[in-house]
């Protein structure tokens, strides 16, 4: 990650996640993919194990373990406590903006998405960001088995 005195962002830090994680309850992952070997899968898998809900949200695929899937996040029918997103960076101002207009509190960039004008996006409108990090790795060692 670049310098944060150069490009105006932070991440949260340990604690300030670790409290994160332990709040949220529904995962909405934009980008998921059904395919085993993906990153997306594995990592909804595992916050699955990790007693979250986790929503699929991705074109064309009608359902993920064993749950309805969804074209876009507009049409999620309940709450999204955090919206992790597997998109490249470029796509990634997207969803944060749609995670805005809907309201959602919480984003998470997974690794290697960089999208500086969207997270700070995000934190000008409130909303608590992640960026270019593991979800998976950071439950593991933060947070893991104390939700």
């Amino acid at each position: 990650m670049s310098d944060p005195a150069v490009t105006g962002f932070r991440n949260p830090d340990a604690d300030a996640i670790r409290a994160m994680l332990r709040q949220v309850k529904t995962i909405a992952v934009v980008g998921f993919s059904p395919k085993a070997d993906r990153p997306s899968y594995r990592i909804a898998r595992a916050l699955r194990a990790f007693g979250y809900r986790v929503i699929a949200v991705r074109p064309g695929v009608g359902e993920a373990f064993g749950e309805k899937a969804y074209d876009r996040l507009a049409e999620v029918p309940e709450a999204v406590d955090l919206v992790d997103v597997f998109r490249n960076s470029a796509e990634a101002g997207t969803v944060v903006d749609e995670c805005i207009a809907l309201g959602i509190p919480r984003v998470w960039l997974q690794d290697g998405v960089v999208n500086l004008d969207a997270a700070r996006r995000g934190l000008e409108a409130g909303m608590f960001v992640v960026m270019d990090r593991c979800i998976m790795r950071d439950y593991s060692q933060l947070a893991g088995g104390n939700r």
